[in-house]
């Protein structure tokens, strides 16, 4: 079977999609990338459909990259499917032009919803743009064949008329993630500080602004922490860990140095927000955290409860002084830290590696008679 992976998306900001063609080609399938990145962030896509002064921006650009993607798709001829990468809401439109409706089913990644993530994200109210966004969502909907989603919470928002033709498939790690971990007891100092990490967008749905309480009344406990990343809640966080000195700040991290990073470290934060979407996923960091052999902690939510089990400390969500306990209790009990690290990289090899996570996508597309 041959698949090709199409649109504009860009695997150094989103992984996803590059978990799923590594899954799908550890299955056994032919893999083909159709790419042309469009440079843009998921906050820079929503913000200019929220703003309409801007779409004309989002527009020039996406034509641009649809001419390249057009005639590279007629290079590479007839494919027996097409996965339309995330944040494919308008890409999956031209996968259906180029690719009609006869034995070619088009797959879109919905990772996220236009008008739910816009909706977390303060980025547009309600009224005609959170209607415009809707109506953009149920348009891709449309016109796709196979939905994908990642957790069964966003499987149940989907609308219904859409949802027999949906699957969950959960995020996963890539494998240079999973590559990353190091044995945990070979360096462990007990002796040392905690080594904390957090990496992110700094978005609503992470929570940060609780991570910073939680860090300002680490203030002196052995506790050392890397906060990565940058963004809309950014500023707030910083106030609230200000009384704590062993926090470190990096903008950024290449992507490709960023596994090898967190796994230099003892615990990998998750997401603690309290927003409607933070209670419906499981992020990216809790996957990969987990692959590169950290100790998660993340809020206890039904879909990380789901998928964790007891491989993860869960704290309330918005709970900055359970966050803090948590981290502390590590801190000062590093049998039970390897234990966590052990269990978690236990679980992420066996049930978070891209050939596991596609598995539900592989049998729609594949019949088992095949």
């Amino acid at each position: 079977m041959r698949t090709i992976i199409f649109g504009t998306y860009d695997t150094a900001m989103h992984p996803r999609v590059a978990i799923i063609a590594e899954g799908l080609a550890a299955r056994g399938i032919d893999v083909t990338e159709c790419n042309l990145p469009l440079g843009l962030s998921t906050a820079d896509r929503v913000e200019m459909l929220a703003k309409p002064w801007k779409v004309g921006g989002l527009a020039a650009r996406l034509a641009s990259r649809w001419l390249g993607l057009a005639a590279k798709a007629r290079r590479l001829g007839r494919p027996d499917a097409v996965v339309v990468g995330y944040l494919g809401h308008f890409d999956v439109h031209l996968a259906r032009l180029l690719y009609p409706r006869r034995g070619v089913p088009i797959v879109l990644d919905h990772l996220i919803s236009a008008a739910n993530t816009a909706k977390d994200r303060r980025i547009a109210g309600g009224g005609l743009k959170q209607r415009l966004l809707t109506a953009i969502d149920a348009a891709a909907l449309r016109a796709a064949d196979i939905v994908v989603v990642d957790t069964e919470e966003h499987l149940e928002i989907v609308p219904e008329k859409y949802r027999p033709k949906a699957v969950v498939v959960h995020v996963g790690a890539p494998t240079p993630w999973h590559q990353a971990a190091v044995d945990p007891t070979a360096d462990a100092d007990a002796s040392g500080p905690l080594k904390v990490v957090f990496y992110g967008l700094y978005t609503p749905l992470q929570g940060t602004p609780v991570i910073g309480e939680a860090l300002g009344r680490l203030a002196g406990a052995p506790v050392e922490v890397t906060m990565i990343g940058g963004g809309q809640d950014e500023p707030e966080t910083k106030r609230a860990a200000a009384a704590n000195t062993s926090v470190r700040w990096l903008d950024w991290v290449p992507a490709a140095e960023l596994p090898a990073l967190v796994a230099s470290h003892d615990v990998c934060l998750g997401i603690f927000g309290t927003s409607d979407k933070a209670l419906r996923v499981v992020p990216n960091k809790v996957f990969q955290g987990a692959a590169a052999g950290c100790a998660v902690i993340t809020s206890d939510t039904a879909p990380q409860r789901r998928v964790l089990g007891d491989a993860a400390v869960l704290v309330p969500p918005g709970d900055p002084d359970a966050l803090a306990a948590a981290l502390l209790g590590l801190a000062n009990d590093r049998e039970a830290l390897l234990k966590l690290r052990h269990s978690a990289r236990q679980l992420a090899a066996e049930r978070f590696t891209p050939e596991q996570v596609v598995a539900p996508l592989t049998e729609r597309l594949v019949p088992p008679h095949a």
